[in-house]
């Protein structure tokens, strides 16, 4: 844990938080900062800044916040990406969040088992959960926004014209000629599922204005082509 964040019910008064979960506990038993530490933190969806330990207890922490440095940059790439099987989407959401992805767009595609969408990790409070995760290693205070498509032809006929605009469409095809490394810009990279994306899906996208891109010559898991991608352009 990088940095504490702070949630609104933790405010005391303007200055002034108490920690009673697993923050509190991971302040007192892995950090073990007395009376006068300073620790960093920030506000969720805000800025960040220091804590100063004022009450160090049993069941609780008290601290004296600052806050006065912004959250970093957002990444200028955002994800689509087919929905992965649910051990994967647990990695997949603490490494969008590590790599500051302002939007994830979780997508159906002909070889995501509709099963895969029942799973409760997609339940508000478990996507909120694994982001805080990624937020926390990092020293980040802004989640990405995730949203749910589960029709891909809706999402690339409806959706995408909109989140094209300004940016490049990228979607991931491993025979593809050309790198997605030479976006040099804002865009927007669509990845498929275990298996790739089926003929149809490629030629509809291409036709909603995404170009096909390669991310080496190498098959790759999920998670690891999620890195790879982002990687092309850190923001």
């Amino acid at each position: 844990m990088n940095i504490i964040l702070l949630r609104p019910e933790d405010w005391l008064d303007a200055s002034t938080v108490e920690l009673r979960d697993r923050r509190h506990g991971h302040i007192r038993d892995v950090l073990k900062s007395p009376v006068g530490a300073s620790l960093r933190v920030g506000e969720i969806g805000g800025d960040r800044g220091f804590g100063i330990v004022t009450l160090a207890g049993d069941t609780a922490t008290q601290l004296t916040v600052t806050l006065s440095q912004q959250a970093p940059s957002r990444h200028t790439f955002d994800i689509a990406l087919a929905l992965p099987r649910p051990k994967m989407l647990r990695r997949v959401f603490r490494t969008v969040a590590e790599m500051g992805v302002a939007h994830l767009h979780l997508i159906h595609s002909a070889r995501v088992e509709k099963s895969f969408w029942q799973t409760p990790l997609l339940q508000p409070e478990r996507i909120a959960a694994a982001l805080h995760a990624g937020l926390e290693r990092s020293g980040d205070t802004i989640a990405p926004q995730v949203h749910l498509h589960r029709f891909f032809k809706p999402f690339i006929e409806d959706r995408a014209p909109t989140l094209l605009q300004g940016r490049l469409g990228w979607i991931a095809h491993q025979t593809a000629a050309e790198p997605i490394s030479r976006s040099g810009g804002p865009a927007l990279i669509m990845l498929g599922p275990e298996g790739g994306f089926v003929p149809f899906e490629l030629a509809l996208a291409q036709s909603a204005g995404f170009s096909e891109g390669h991310l080496g010559g190498r098959t790759l898991s999920v998670d690891t082509a999620v890195t790879a991608a982002l990687s092309q352009a850190l923001g």
